[in-house]
């Protein structure tokens, strides 16, 4: 029998701490993600579900995007994987019961961890304006009440439809089909919080905003940068593919501010020697750079390169490159070694031991997540990635190129269904040719956009395909309040979070089936498709009963939608795209290049991959027609006297907001989630003992400040200077005009600090 969720918060605020660990996975990884599985779904269902995640007739796991290898191996799924099944697959159940004995004020009292433990939503709930719980209502109903708040807008621009990762390319494709019809592109989505800091800056420099490696070149690598990236607990799968790569003569060079325990040493379980031996040594070279420092760090290899003879590719430079004069020059004339030091937080002899590696190598790539995309200039820093792959071609040949690592599964599929604030002239033409209207051609909201229109009253309907919008966003209080002015607001989930509890005036949670559970409808059993973050296109099929038989799928909901709200001026089939999802997907080989005969070919094991051109065939559909060098002047942050650089990031029980315990194995901590990580003689300087309890006062150049209370301080080998502690706690901190310059990307990874005993103001 699966276990009981907590009829209660469990105290959060006395975390234990132990040491860190230096190796991930292994026996206990298994053993904690089996212990989870089975208190959410029982021994037999657990066997059976587990067996069926990334397997070729099976359904792709809902939590990350990392691809899956040619031969998937029977266990196909990491500790998170697992944790993230688990949740989905559960045999918990939230019902009209559970509504009626906790009043939405209840709900707003509880911890993220709470709501998402008591399980799937079953019904349809209403909240009506003034009222303190919600209700069942019929489905029918709810899509009255969405269509009489958008058709009582003075403007479609006033309703914003946001999506979460983990939407279906045939769900996104609907999704985005319905807002163009109705008239707006307010479709913010979970990238623009996340790697869209990567998508301007390769769009600009490659002319596609994705990454230009395959899962295969991982394994043709001489080196491989990992930066800004733990992908041992974010993308455990991934250490699979570093041990293979390390088999096969890579070397690694990782570049982070905190050690991660599966950069350090992977054990394995799926071999006798991850399981009972040492595992494998992943890094050769650990580069502890200060937050923020990425940039200057590339700046200075690509100086050295330019400095060393034969070191460039200038065959490469010359035939495929533009702007290379003027990169050249300004990476020459930035030779300031003691500016370089200080912003790397590293010494002249680690930047050379990298030179050395970078120049051994024939075949570069360099991996990135996070760390390198939320800080205010993060563009810039991933345009001088891009610099220093291409000074030694090392793009478009195999085993070399860039690997922006995605987070959620298919939040990449999204944005290449159309599910963009942003988008292209020639993808509106597809649409207006195959569908017969005209989309609108004016640019929409993005996610910061969003709130400051919510906020400000100018959007009145907030729509989620997905997602916990209230705890992914920056800038809590005001991020809650803008929420609340909205009309009406309504999220597709398949379990309670946050946002279900910061409402608009009206509110609807609609239930929806999981990635784990079979879908039938008219035209018999559905599967749907999903891009991994290497541009892979698969299918997925659930195998499990419904969690309840009043579920409708994403694309049954969208489907429904459209035709209350749209009604006779749509000509699309709506009703033929519920029953049959191969009908969307015809449309979609029709409307977006790279799906031709897409049913044909996503039937085939494994799937296809989606063409790239600067990887097939070395070009570049950039303005220029070339790729293109950039020479933007270094930055990184500035940071006062006394004080600490904090990022955001995420504990090993944790996958986006959704926290599936309280603990964070690698890192020593243990039932608790309100910790700040500080070096330890940073942590002296202040006046902080390991234990003690410190409130986080983040300070602003207009002279503004934000708290969050309550956090014990842990002495941690973090780079000096620098401080992390967990999200969504930590988002109050962060104001919502802290952004990447030019992507709008909040910049969570780089927030001033200072420590403040509690009561002291």
């Amino acid at each position: 029998m699966a276990g009981k969720p907590p009829a209660s918060d469990p105290i959060q605020d006395a975390p234990q701490v132990s040491e860190p660990q230096h190796s991930a996975v292994g026996l206990p990884a298994i053993t904690h993600a089996l212990r989870i599985a089975q208190q959410q779904m029982g021994v037999r269902r657990t066997a059976l579900t587990l067996l069926r995640v990334n397997q070729r007739d099976g359904f792709d796991c809902p939590g990350c995007a990392w691809p899956e290898p040619d031969k998937p191996h029977t266990a196909e799924f990491c500790e998170n994987g697992a944790k993230a099944v688990a949740e989905e697959a559960t045999l918990r159940r939230v019902t009209p019961d559970f509504f009626a004995a906790h009043s939405v004020a209840d709900l707003a009292t509880r911890s993220g961890y709470w709501l998402g433990q008591q399980g799937r939503l079953t019904h349809p709930m209403y909240l009506a304006e003034g009222a303190d719980h919600y209700v069942p209502v019929p489905w029918e109903r709810a899509f009255d009440i969405i269509g009489e708040e958008l058709t009582a807008l003075d403007s479609p621009d006033e309703a914003v439809f946001y999506t979460s990762g983990r939407t279906s390319n045939e769900a996104a494709f609907l999704y985005q089909l319905f807002a163009r019809e109705f008239g707006t592109n307010n479709l913010p989505d979970c990238s623009n919080m996340c790697h869209e800091s990567s998508g301007s800056a390769l769009t600009e420099t490659l002319g596609v905003g994705k990454g230009s490696v395959l899962l295969e070149d991982l394994y043709k690598a001489d080196l491989i940068i990992v930066a800004g990236q733990n992908p041992g607990t974010n993308h455990p799968r991934m250490l699979t593919a570093l041990e293979k790569a390390k088999a096969g003569g890579t070397k690694i060079i990782s570049i982070n501010p905190l050690p991660e325990a599966g950069l350090e040493r992977f054990k394995n379980p799926q071999t006798p020697r991850g399981l009972a031996g040492g595992g494998t040594a992943l890094t050769d070279l650990f580069l502890q750079v200060r937050l923020g420092g990425d940039q200057a760090l590339f700046r200075a290899l690509n100086r050295m390169i330019l400095a060393t003879e034969g070191a460039v590719d200038e065959e490469f430079v010359r035939a495929h490159t533009h702007g290379f004069e003027e990169f050249a020059r300004v990476a020459r004339a930035d030779d300031d070694w003691d500016e370089t030091l200080a912003a790397t937080g590293l010494t002249r002899a680690e930047i050379d031991s990298a030179l050395e590696m970078v120049l051994a190598s024939r075949r570069t790539i360099v991996c990135w997540a996070m760390g390198l995309t939320q800080h205010k200039h993060s563009v810039p820093t991933i345009r001088e990635v891009v610099n220093f792959l291409l000074l030694r071609g090392n793009i478009g040949r195999p085993g070399a190129g860039v690997c922006p690592v995605r987070g959620h599964s298919n939040v990449q599929g999204d944005r290449t269904m159309g599910i963009f604030e942003r988008p292209a002239p020639a993808f509106l033409d597809a649409l207006e040719k195959e569908f017969g209207f005209a989309p609108p051609r004016e640019h929409g909201l993005d996610v910061v956009r969003a709130i400051r229109a919510l906020r400000d009253g100018q959007a009145k309907v907030f729509f989620a395909m997905g997602g916990n919008f209230v705890s992914a966003t920056p800038d809590t209080d005001v991020t809650e309040a803008a929420m609340r002015r909205a009309r009406l607001t309504v999220h597709v989930s398949t379990k309670l979070n946050r946002s279900h509890a910061v409402t608009g005036a009206r509110a609807l949670i609609l239930p929806t089936l999981g990635r784990t559970e079979r879908d039938v409808r008219g035209g018999g059993e559905q599967f749907v498709t999903v891009e991994d973050s290497m541009g892979m296109v698969h299918a997925s099929r659930g195998r499990l009963e419904p969690a309840s038989g009043g579920l409708l799928s994403e694309p049954a909901i969208v489907a429904r939608l459209a035709r209350r709200v749209l009604g006779a001026r749509s000509r699309t089939p709506w009703e033929e795209f519920e029953e049959d999802y191969a009908t969307i997907r015809d449309r979609i080989a029709r409307v977006i290049p790279g799906f031709e005969d897409f049913n044909a070919r996503v039937a085939r094991p494994g799937g296809f991959a989606l063409p790239h051109a600067p990887r097939d065939s070395r070009s570049f559909p950039t303005a220029t027609g070339k790729a293109n060098f950039t020479a933007a002047p270094v930055e990184y942050p500035a940071v006062p006297e006394g004080r600490l650089l904090l990022q955001t990031l995420r504990s090993h029980d944790q996958y986006n907001t959704t926290v599936y315990g309280l603990d964070d194995r690698y890192r020593g901590i243990k039932n608790g989630r309100r910790v700040v990580l500080v070096h330890p003689d940073d942590a002296r300087e202040r006046g902080f003992a390991d234990g003690a309890y410190t409130d986080l006062v983040s300070e602003w150049t207009d002279g503004s400040e934000r708290r969050a209370a309550g956090f014990r301080v842990v002495h941690y080998p973090t780079a000096r200077g620098c401080a992390a502690a967990y999200y969504p706690e930590t988002n109050v901190l962060i104001p919502l005009d802290h952004t990447a310059d030019t992507s709008n990307t909040p910049a969570s990874k780089s927030v001033v600090v200072r420590l403040e005993s509690p009561g002291q103001d």
